[in-house]
């Protein structure tokens, strides 16, 4: 996938991949409706979404298993937290850096519908 040239947007696909991530499933959604032509941007807006969906879901079910663990379940969802943002900023960074990093599953799925 090229990083070359400009995007529907005017942006260079590098800034439009970083921006991807920026509001996961939300801005992931805004480039995935308005590029049409470059992949690589198509491939991230669209791992953005199922990241952003993804995090969310699993988030939920981890709240929902910690509330009876007490100390234990908080201290669970604080590093699922930490993961997540570490993750979050390392999908920005390497769209920025012009690679395309596949997150296991929603990375081949993402790739697979670009």
């Amino acid at each position: 996938m090229s990083t070359s040239g400009t995007t529907q947007s005017g942006l260079s696909p590098n800034v439009a991949g970083l921006l991807c991530y920026v509001l996961t499933f939300l801005t992931g959604l805004f480039f995935i409706l308005t590029e049409k032509e470059n992949k690589f941007v198509r491939f991230h807006a669209l791992q953005a979404i199922f990241f952003g969906i993804a995090d969310v879901v699993l988030w939920f079910v981890l709240t929902i298993i910690a509330i009876p663990l007490g100390f234990l379940g908080f201290f669970l969802t604080v590093i699922f937290w930490l993961g997540s943002l570490g993750l979050w900023i390392y999908l920005m960074y390497t769209a920025y850096q012009g690679q395309q990093f596949k997150l296991p599953v929603l990375g081949d799925l993402a790739e697979k519908n670009a």
